[in-house]
Formats: C-alpha cells, sequence, structure tokens
C-alpha cells in the first residue's frame, strides 16, 4: 500500500506521451533548512515588534514574509511548463560513466536557473535553459555491470532564486544503455588458415595483383592504390587493389580460446580486449560465443555488433540492469 501510495503521489512509473511537460500536479515544492531557519527569524523578530509595539518591525517583518512567499512563487515556476524529451546514450564499457541526454524546451520568456538532474546515488547535472530556447543536459550514470542498463527514474529539483524552498518533479523517460564487457588486454591469438581465400566473403587472395575495385567499407585503408586515386581525384571515388590466388588466412575470436582465463565474465572481457585490439589493427575477424557466431569482416559496424553481442550474451531472455 505504502508503495502504491508513493507511485500515486509522485506520478512515478514510465511516461508514454512526448514530450514530458512538467504540469503543476507533477511539481512537489517544500521550504528548505534555510527557508525554515528563514522563517523561524521572521517569528522571533514579529514576537519582539509586538512586544514592543514598533509599527516599522511590523513592516519590516511582513515585507520580508512577502518576500518569502514570492521566492516561492518563482521556485515553482522555475520547473512549471519545462518540456522534457530523452535523447539517445552511446554505449559505454563496464566501469564507465554512462551519459543520458535529454533535450529541454523552454516557451517562456524568462529563463530557467540552476536545473539540477541526477538518479539515484549519482553525481548530478546542473544546467539551465534560456528564454523561449532549448538546451541539452548529459545525466552521468556510474556503470558496474554489462548488459542492457536502464537508470530508472530522474529526480529534477530547483531552489532558485533564495534557496529557500526546494521545487523537485520525477520525469521517467524510457532511457537505455548498451553497456559492453570491460576489455581485457591480451595478445591476438593466432588466425586460421583458409585454402581459398577468394570464395570467403568476396575478399580475395593476397598474392596476385587482379585490378582495380571501388572500395567497400570493409576494405583495409592498406589496399587503397592511391596512385590510381590522385589522377583524377573528382571522377573517381576510392579505389582499391583486388588480388586473386594464393592462401589466406581468417581470425576467429573464439569462446574455446577463453577456456583458462578464469569465469564467463572474465572470458567475455577478454574477448573484448580482442575485439578492440583486432579492429585498431584493421584486420579481418569473426566472432564465436555458444550458440552465436559472426562472420569475419571489419569496420565500425562490424565492430559494434561483435561488441553487443558480448554485451548482451546470456542477457536475452533476462530483464534489463535496473535503476539504483
Amino acid at each position: 500500500m505504502l508503495d502504491k501510495l508513493r507511485r500515486w503521489l509522485f506520478r512515478l512509473g514510465r511516461d508514454e506521451q512526448l514530450p514530458i511537460v512538467l504540469t503543476q500536479r507533477r511539481i512537489f515544492i517544500l521550504p528548505t533548512a534555510a527557508g525554515m531557519t528563514y522563517a523561524a527569524v521572521l517569528g522571533v523578530m514579529l514576537i519582539g515588534a509586538i512586544n514592543y509595539n514598533l509599527s516599522l518591525g511590523h513592516a519590516l517583518v511582513f515585507l520580508l514574509a512577502g518576500l518569502g512567499l514570492v521566492t516561492m512563487v518563482h521556485t515553482f515556476r522555475n520547473l512549471a511548463g519545462l518540456a522534457i524529451m530523452p535523447g539517445r546514450a552511446a554505449p559505454v564499457f563496464a566501469g564507465e560513466t554512462a551519459r543520458f541526454p535529454l533535450h529541454l524546451a523552454n516557451s517562456r520568456r524568462d529563463r530557467r536557473c540552476a536545473l539540477t538532474f541526477r538518479f539515484a546515488g549519482n553525481a548530478t547535472a546542473a544546467v539551465s535553459v534560456p528564454a523561449e530556447g532549448t538546451t541539452q543536459v548529459a545525466i552521468p550514470y556510474a556503470t558496474e555491470r554489462r548488459g542492457r542498463l536502464e537508470p530508472g527514474r530522474i529526480t529534477l529539483e530547483a531552489r532558485y532564486p533564495l534557496g529557500f524552498f526546494r521545487a523537485w518533479s520525477y520525469p521517467h523517460p524510457v532511457l537505455h544503455c548498451l553497456v559492453y564487457p570491460k576489455p581485457e588486454p591480451r595478445p591476438l591469438p593466432p588466425p586460421t588458415p583458409i585454402a581459398d581465400p577468394g570464395l570467403a566473403r568476396g575478399t580475395g587472395g593476397q598474392e596476385d595483383f587482379a585490378g582495380l575495385r571501388l572500395r567497400q567499407p570493409a576494405d583495409s585503408p592498406r589496399h587503397i592504390a592511391w596512385k590510381a586515386v590522385a589522377r583524377n581525384v573528382e571522377a573517381y571515388p576510392l579505389l582499391v587493389k583486388h588480388f586473386a590466388g594464393g592462401a589466406g588466412e581468417e581470425l576467429w575470436l573464439d569462446w574455446e580460446r577463453t577456456a583458462g582465463e578464469g569465469d564467463a565474465e572474465i572470458r567475455l572481457s577478454v574477448l573484448t580486449g580482442w575485439v578492440l585490439a583486432a579492429d585498431a589493427a584493421q584486420i579481418a575477424y569473426g566472432l564465436v560465443l555458444p550458440g552465436q557466431s559472426i562472420l569475419p569482416d571489419c569496420g565500425t559496424a562490424h565492430r559494434d555488433a561483435c561488441l553487443e553481442a558480448l554485451a548482451l550474451y546470456g542477457h536475452e531472455t533476462d530483464a534489463p540492469e535496473a535503476g539504483r
């Protein structure tokens, strides 16, 4: 019952309609410690003014009390009407800090100042939104484990302008981030010889020069025919040298080759280190996991596909990692 009460009171849960607009039912406000002290001082001043029958004392107390009420209104208005749109978080490695972007839109003519965003147990991100303008904020989240991370609800708060009141809200847009295994540096395993590399994904052999062809995303920059391209840069895109015949090799990053490394998480970290090393060396490589394999290739898209397979290994049917 208490959990249901909290969810109803603070509007907890996923927001399905975008953008998320903070209405008065979604904003909560209470005095801070400084505000309570301010009110206590005003109470003492009022007692003194009544005791000594000081007209100016009464005027000063009521003036300062009115200032406090105006501060409360401005603190509330600093959040009211703010529109929030979630962005896409870039993948990170386990142990790094993921950053979840939010796009903020302010339709009012007043600037929204000193807004702070945070996930539970994580650092805060502060931002101000210009009048009738937009801005972006990236909320940090310290990752610990690989997998698909959902950080949970956001706490948005403001204490502008004087810090006497704290206004806050709990927007909960759909946010997620892919967390790769933490890479463990290891030497690359030896490649596997193949009889006819010309039959493997059209890579061709490495012995006899067979001509020039248009460059594909998977081609190594070492095979670019710079002299041929330089003759007519405007007419021709990048050309690469095509070879045929001869023996070749394929690099397979196999799960079985990590049998002596330790538990499953360490083995995944070793495979992650191999993927990064092979990508940095611009070597075509394939990945073999229990029940899954990715054919040899190279390039950014291939690297990301391999890293995603490593991040989600064993988690395909599991629930995403919950926010703290």
